[in-house]
Order: structure tokens, then sequence, then C-alpha cells
């Protein structure tokens, strides 16, 4: 588990990505293309490992960048580019699985077999130990109350800092460390359980 990092470092890529938002907000098209080259791949795996579903994954991210491009103006503070705009993939994500729901009932839905969770061992031994691992992550994540389950997400999986996490969760950073600690804690009580290891901090 890694230290809580509130947002990105100040320099390198969050300096880019400020600028490069900065830019879009005066009207530079280019500048926010360049914002989806950076954040989509990692946008599509948080999606995707929310609906298991490649083709609604793909969906919702273009329905989240072209949300966030016409929205652009609302972001009070670039440096927060990314944890604003999971906040817009996760109301996507249950607006999607809320309709996604309704059409079950009325049979409306097509199947899909879910994939393995992106970035897995491409085959053999280490395709089988990612398969695994993520399935005992999924099976923790489903023992979880829903908002310690998108703390730990976030903070574990998407590698979002705890500022960050307030605000992709719309929550102060209090509520935020109380449900991820609580998370934590369970983690190292039945990770095990899982066929997950538990490493303490250092």
């Amino acid at each position: 588990m890694h230290g809580d990092g509130t947002r990105e470092h100040e320099g390198g890529e969050a300096g880019e990505i400020i600028s490069l938002v900065r830019a879009a907000l005066e009207g530079e098209r280019r500048s926010f293309e360049q914002l989806i080259a950076i954040h989509q791949e990692a946008l599509y795996r948080m999606v995707y490992a929310r609906m298991q579903s490649r083709v609604d994954a793909e969906d919702v991210v273009q329905d989240v960048f072209l949300s966030a491009y016409r929205s652009l103006s609302s972001l009070r503070d670039p440096g927060l580019f990314k944890a604003w705009l999971y906040r817009i993939a996760l109301n996507r994500v249950r607006d999607f699985m809320r309709k996604r729901k309704l059409a079950s009932l009325f049979g409306l839905t097509r199947n899909e077999v879910p994939e393995d969770y992106p970035d897995s061992g491409p085959d053999g031994f280490d395709h089988l130990a990612a398969s695994r691992f993520w399935a005992g992550i999924n099976e923790f994540l489903a023992s979880l109350p829903s908002l310690q389950r998108e703390v730990f997400r976030l903070r574990f999986i998407d590698h979002l800092g705890i500022q960050e996490i307030a605000v992709a969760l719309a929550k102060n950073e209090s509520t935020v460390k109380t449900h991820l600690y609580r998370a934590i804690d369970k983690f190292k009580t039945a990770g095990p359980r899982y066929g997950l290891s538990v490493q303490e901090e250092s």
C-alpha cells in the first residue's frame, strides 16, 4: 500500500496537465485532446472495473470526456483535473448501471462475458495468477459497504490521493480517511481469506 498522497506532485506530468487544462480553458481544443490521451487508458480501466463490459465502458468513457469538455469551465482548480474527471465518471457509471438495471427488467440487456481485469498477464501462469488476484479483490470489495468499497478502489486500484478521492466522491477528507482506514483494517484481516497477501506499510 502506498502513503496518503493528496494530489499529483508539482512539476512533471502534473505541471503539464495544469498547463493543458489552462490552455483548454482558453479554447485550445488540441490541449484538451492531449488531456484525453493522458487519462484515457486509466479512466477506461477505472470504468471497466465497475462495469465489466468493454463496449459499455468504452461508451461511458466517451461520454465522460464529452461531458468534461462541455463543463470544463466549472473546474476551479486545474491541479485537480483528474479527480474532477473521475467524479464525472463515477456519476456516469451510476447512471448507466441504473439504466442497465431498469432495462434488465424488460429483458433488454445484451449478454457479454466479463473479461479479465485490464492489464492482466498475457498468458500462461501470469494470466492465471492475475485472474485469481482480481477474483480475490472483487470478492473482498463485494464484502465492503459501498463507500468503503469506492474509497478503497480509488486509493489502491485507481491510485488517487486523499484530496482527489474527496473531490471525486464529493466528501470531505476526514470522511474519506475514516472509510479508507476501516477498509484497510478489514483488508488486513480478511485479505488472506480471499487469497490476497497483506503487506504492512514501511
